[in-house]
């Protein structure tokens, strides 16, 4: 009895000490199937970043600016559209810092992907009408 006692009490003391980390490493939603999905509507909705270039440097400029708008949002798609296909043939390599993280322009201060007008892209094309500010995960509230 005195026998088991010591070792259920030595079994208790070394697993409350005993701690582990649970918590994910910050790069681990990046993976190859999401560089995939990411190559994938980069090359089929690239070309949403024209309209959506053409309104918001209206937004920011006026009505006379349509034309920068579409040169950028040109310029924002064929950017689009080779990051699309280097990513498609590379995805199932971690190329840009041994990380599958975009090699986008890093934007602000704290270097997370978020939508810069003038030069940044987003890790996703713009979304049109309805905008979900880049929220790509799931969250239940109750």
């Amino acid at each position: 009895m005195k026998k088991l006692f010591v070792i259920a009490t030595t079994f208790a003391a070394l697993s409350s000490v005993v701690v582990a980390d649970i918590q994910a490493p910050p790069g681990s939603t990046y993976t190859s199937s999401r560089k995939l999905g990411r190559a994938l509507s980069n090359i089929m909705y690239g070309f949403i970043e024209i309209p959506e270039q053409i309104v918001r440097k209206q937004d920011q400029y006026g009505r006379k600016s349509s034309p920068y708008g579409a040169i950028d949002g040109t310029n924002r798609a064929l950017r689009r559209l080779g990051y699309g296909f280097y990513e498609l043939f590379t995805f199932t390599c971690p190329t840009y810092r041994g990380t599958f993280k975009p090699p986008y322009e890093r934007c602000g201060e704290d270097n997370r992907i978020e939508m810069n007008v003038h030069d940044g892209l987003s890790e996703f094309p713009p979304e049109l009408g309805f905008e979900t500010y880049y929220n790509y995960s799931r969250s239940q509230a109750y």
